[in-house]
Parts: C-alpha cells; sequence; structure tokens
C-alpha cells in the first residue's frame, strides 16, 4: 500500500491558470515548470563550464556548458523535485544558495543526505508514495515512480533514484495535465507498470545521456531513450539531461536519429538552455470531472 502525505501551500492572488502552462530549461535535469498557478524546480544543477562535480568513491565529472541562468535568477518557487543526490543534480552551488526552507520532494536517502545540509523541509517518498501539494484551489499530487541508476549489482553502489509522476488538478476534478519526469533511470522491468496506472500521460521529461562511468552505462542512451517513451506513451517528449558532462557519452543528435528511425518526431519537442517549450489544456481537460 502506498504512502500519501500533504503539503500545503499559501494561495496565490490570482485563480490559477489550467488553460496554459510551460516548460523552461536551465540545463541538465533543470528545468522550471509552470502549471496550475505552481512554479516547480527540478534537480538543480548551476555549476559553470569547467566545474567539476564528485559523484562518490572518488569519482568527479566535469561540467561542459553553462547553465541558462545563474542560480540567484530563480524566480519564487513552490517546490523543488530532486530524483537523487548526485553532484550533477544538486551541486555545492546549490547546498550554498538554494533556500534552505523550500520543499523538497525526493528520496530519503537523499532526503537525509540534504537534510544534513540544513534544508528543512524534505519530503522523502518511496516508490508508489505520494504527496499533494495544495495551494488555494489547485492542487498537484506527485507519486514516486520505479528508478533503476544502474545495472545489476552497480545499482546497490549508486543512489535510490525516483522518476516523478505529477497530477495538477482544481478541487477533485480529474487530472488536467499529467506530467512524468523520469529521473536517472535506465529502461527496466518496473517501468512497465508506470503505463498501467497512468495510461494517458500528456507530457514526459526524459533523462537522456548515456552517462558511462568505468564501462557502465548509468542513464539513458539514444535507444533507451526512445524505449523509455514507447514505455511511458506520453503525448508529448522532452529530452533533458545531455551534452552537459563529459561523462555523457550519447549526445542528442543520436537520439534525434532514433526518433526519426522510431516514427516519433511528431511526438518530441527539443530545447536548447534558455528555451522554453510552451503548451496549452484543452477546455474539456479543464472543466471535466473525474470519472
Amino acid at each position: 500500500m502506498s504512502a500519501k502525505q500533504l503539503l500545503t501551500l499559501a494561495p496565490a492572488a490570482s485563480p490559477p491558470d489550467l488553460s496554459r502552462g510551460s516548460v523552461f530549461f536551465i540545463g541538465t535535469a533543470t528545468v522550471i515548470i509552470r502549471y496550475a498557478g505552481f512554479t516547480i524546480l527540478t534537480d538543480p544543477n548551476f555549476l559553470h563550464a569547467g566545474d567539476h562535480v564528485h559523484l562518490g568513491y572518488g569519482l568527479s565529472a566535469k561540467r561542459l556548458t553553462n547553465p541558462a541562468i545563474e542560480i540567484e535568477e530563480l524566480p519564487p518557487l513552490d517546490f523543488c523535485v530532486l530524483s537523487h543526490y548526485h553532484g550533477d543534480h544538486f551541486d555545492q552551488l546549490v547546498e550554498e544558495k538554494l533556500q534552505k526552507d523550500l520543499p523538497i520532494i525526493t528520496t530519503a536517502e537523499a532526503a537525509q543526505a540534504i537534510s544534513a545540509k540544513g534544508f528543512t523541509e524534505c519530503i522523502a517518498l518511496e516508490t508508489w508514495d505520494s504527496v499533494t501539494v495544495e495551494k488555494g484551489d489547485a492542487h498537484v499530487t506527485l507519486t514516486a515512480m520505479p528508478g533503476k541508476h544502474g545495472p545489476a549489482l552497480a545499482d546497490l553502489l549508486l543512489p535510490d533514484v525516483m522518476g516523478s509522476m505529477l497530477e495538477f488538478a482544481v478541487d477533485e476534478r480529474r487530472p488536467a495535465l499529467c506530467l512524468y519526469i523520469s529521473g536517472d533511470t535506465l529502461v527496466f522491468d518496473q517501468l512497465q507498470e508506470i503505463p498501467r496506472r497512468y495510461p494517458s500521460v500528456d507530457l514526459g521529461l526524459f533523462h537522456l545521456g548515456g552517462t558511462r562511468m568505468m564501462g557502465l552505462l548509468l542513464t539513458m542512451d539514444a535507444e533507451q531513450g526512445v524505449e523509455a517513451i514507447r514505455i511511458i506513451d506520453p503525448r508529448e517528449a522532452i529530452p533533458i539531461h545531455y551534452n552537459d558532462y563529459e561523462v555523457f557519452k550519447s549526445p542528442l543528435e543520436d537520439f534525434q536519429r532514433a526518433v526519426e528511425a522510431a516514427g516519433l518526431s511528431d511526438r518530441v519537442r527539443y530545447l536548447a538552455h534558455g528555451q522554453t517549450y510552451e503548451f496549452e489544456v484543452a477546455a474539456s481537460r479543464v472543466g471535466a470531472t473525474h470519472r
């Protein structure tokens, strides 16, 4: 049985707009999602080209790119979604400068680690656990999705990782928008359970890059990314987490070719750093009652 938690935020000054939203790509797996009156940050990484992150066991990786904005330029945030505790998802700048009372929804392992860094509002989820964040009339329920960061026994040496499913709604209506974030997972059997529980996903953000360390694949490469899109089956998909670090061995161009070969080009949207994807939600979705 999955556990459910509740987080209540101060209501916004104006009613939430469920007709449109956006995803702003900062770099790596860092995006700002704006929808239903919520402003949500994911996997914050604000280091610059030439900086290094620590990945544990004495390993590090050099960043090759710059973020689209500086951490000081972040807008007011409602909460942060953190797939796991690795330096390219929660770096030393973030540990120093991100507001310490920002709610952060993450794995139990990551919650313990960042709490030790002074963050006071950590919400820990196990797979299929959920938290509902209420903000006036709007709410979003975030449920932790299965994730596996490495193959076989290597996964035991890596941080626990979660994907996320965000269901946005007003009152008791069915979700107006269902948004999936893969987290740093490989394709593995448990992903097949996601479409059984969530057969209608509107938008998916997929962590790619084909991260390799010591010869092991640790995040989805081009082929696995296409397979994940087929499994989750979102109406639209956005690739993130690629080309930013030297350990990312599968460039975006490989994924683009694989998408074209798979006949999925009409469903994939590509963002460069600093670009925004704007989406609209049909009036019938916003006003329909739960079935």
